[in-house]
């Protein structure tokens, strides 16, 4: 069993019968889904919202029952991935493209868990590149103003084409190389007309699941604001 693997398979212990579940994005979160399909199958009743249109085929394929976000008022429980987090549980996350969704899902829930392989935990955020979603329109002012914060930004792309996220926006992945202070930088990318949403999650999660090389499990509690 890979560690991504292993980290989510634990997760999904913290699921019961009965409860409204986010469904995350992404290598890991699919490990996630993957072990809730068995549950369900096994007699689990759940119900749940995905992230993305990739986690969605895959729930329904398992028979995992999904229902609208206008059927819910709220989430138990989302389990989902992150690119980078730190001792705080700060997060990067949207290296998957989902990262608007993922932050709707994640703080219309209860309680988020992140799982994640022990390469993704990290002192402080930056190596692993910003993702901020942005409109089309007028995308080169919204990079430039992204730049001024002092990074790099770059339009990620798929294949020749801009990549679109499953809203039909850009993304501006931004290279900081190191955030000294997320929440502050957090404001700063707010204020930025032509800015949907970024990547930083804080406050966010409640709890982390990291799996490592060795086959431990590290559990690390944080202190969500939700």
């Amino acid at each position: 069993m890979n560690v991504k693997q292993l980290a989510a398979e634990k997760a999904v212990e913290y699921v019961e019968d009965g409860m409204k579940v986010g469904l995350g994005t992404g290598s890991t979160a699919y490990w996630a889904i993957r072990k809730l399909g068995e549950r369900v199958q096994q007699g689990l009743k759940i119900t749940a919202v995905a992230t993305s249109r990739a986690s969605e085929e895959q729930a329904r394929e398992l028979g995992i029952p999904l229902v609208a976000f206008g059927d819910v008022d709220h989430l138990d429980l989302t389990i989902d991935g992150a690119d980078e987090l730190d001792g705080r549980l700060q997060l990067i996350k949207g290296g998957g493209g989902a990262l608007l969704r993922e932050k709707i899902v994640a703080m219309g829930s209860t309680r988020m868990i992140v799982v994640a392989d022990e390469s993704k935990a990290v002192e402080t955020l930056g190596k692993f590149p910003l993702p901020v979603e942005i409109v089309p329109f007028a995308w080169e002012w919204t990079v430039a103003e992204l730049a001024r914060l002092g990074c790099k930004p770059e339009l990620r792309r798929s294949g020749d084409e801009l990549y679109k996220t499953d809203n039909g926006n850009y993304i501006a992945d931004c290279r900081f190389e190191a955030i000294a202070s997320a929440p502050e930088l957090a404001m700063s990318l707010q204020g930025i007309p032509g800015v949907v949403e970024h990547g930083l999650f804080i406050g966010i999660a409640a709890l982390a699941i990291i799996g490592k090389n060795d086959g431990s499990i590290e559990i690390v509690e944080g202190e969500s604001n939700l």
